[in-house]
């Protein structure tokens, strides 16, 4: 088949795909908030004041914990003797490098691990290759209970956002408190610019032309096109950050499953995303009890801004942060005021019993 008969069937597929989901997900302004959106503060208190990324920060160094025989690469960023755990998870594509200046700027107060799921970063495919959501979270769920550390204070962006909605949905008793950045809900609205080339992944035979495509690149020029799509216009990444990034993709071209970890991960939040019922993302999110931070950058090209109000409208106990001048990475381009936004959060419920769910004002 040719090339312009290959993209004309792809648009046809992608067409088709919007139809569906044009006829299952409800349209963000149809619907109205059952719960007022609270705006999330900004920690100001002396002692809670995160430090500035260091320019030269290096990621920490990383090990292999095993889970249920998968091999997972587990960068640990430590924090005080008795400190609180955390959890890092990153997002479709992304690694547990992807954390680390904001789990740098928590550590006086978390000691922190960040996770590469399964098929990405350093870690094994995914057992059974299940690279789904529910896959995916049911990974996270038993790390925590295989290590203990459990309840961890839980952060996921976009995809990794998801996954941890599930967790904190399925299983309170291991969330103290859930931070979303960005986290990929489903929308009526059909995809555009960068988002619209992984939607063609969930489509049957797309991944060869795209994998086809992206073999033309290098490294270099890959890095830069993912840091076009998810940071915000302006945003500088800088040049050490850049360079581990090369690597890391250098590393993971001559691994078998990386493309099937793609393929399979938005083929699996598609089918969430059409998902009705007891399954919707959204029911979920009315599920969740932890204290909640729902991060935004609002020149976020990959996952709608305007999902931010519903998103943090279903979950009871949470508070929403709009990053100006921030992309779809807030992590990694505003954690400071991501960490401020968090521990302000922290002071807010450090009084409330876990058990306690209380009523919006």
């Amino acid at each position: 088949m040719s090339g312009a008969r290959v993209r004309s069937a792809l648009a046809r597929g992608l067409g088709a795909l919007t139809g569906r989901l044009r006829s299952m997900v409800v349209p963000v302004r149809q619907v109205r908030s059952v719960r007022p959106v609270r705006v999330a503060a900004l920690s100001d208190r002396a002692d809670r004041a995160p430090a500035a990324p260091d320019p030269n920060g290096r990621p920490w160094p990383a090990r292999t914990v095993v889970v249920d025989g998968c091999g997972l690469r587990v960068r640990r960023t430590p924090g005080p003797v008795g400190a609180p755990p955390a959890l890092y998870v990153h997002g479709l594509g992304g690694d547990s490098t992807n954390f680390t200046d904001l789990a740098c700027a928590l550590a006086p107060w978390l000691d922190g691990e960040a996770v590469d799921l399964p098929g990405f970063g350093g870690s094994d495919p995914a057992p059974g290759g299940d690279y789904s959501p529910a896959g995916q979270a049911a990974v996270v769920v038993r790390m925590v209970e295989q290590r203990g550390r459990g309840p961890v204070h839980l952060f996921g962006n976009s995809f990794g956002g998801v996954v941890c909605l599930l967790v904190a949905a399925a299983r309170p008793d291991l969330v103290r408190t859930l931070t979303l950045i960005s986290p990929a809900m489903p929308t009526l609205l059909p995809p555009a610019g960068p988002a619209r080339l992984l939607t063609l992944l969930a489509l049957p035979g797309a991944h060869h032309l795209l994998t086809a495509r992206l073999t033309r690149m290098s490294p270099e020029q890959r890095v830069r096109a993912v840091v076009a799509a998810c940071f915000a216009p302006d945003a500088v990444l800088p040049d050490h950050r850049l360079a581990e990034a090369v690597e890391e993709v250098r590393r993971r071209d001559g691994l078998p499953w990386v493309a099937a970890a793609m393929v399979g991960s938005v083929r699996g939040l598609a089918s969430v995303y059409l998902s009705g019922g007891r399954r919707s993302l959204w029911r979920q999110a009315g599920r969740v009890t932890a204290p909640t931070l729902v991060a935004w950058g609002a020149h976020d090209r990959m996952v709608d801004v305007a999902l931010a109000p519903r998103t943090a409208a279903a979950i009871r106990r949470s508070r929403l942060l709009v990053l100006p001048g921030v992309g779809h990475v807030g992590q990694m381009e505003d954690p400071t005021t991501l960490a401020r936004a968090f521990l302000a959060m922290l002071d807010e419920v450090a009084d409330v019993p876990d058990h306690v769910v209380p009523d919006r004002p």
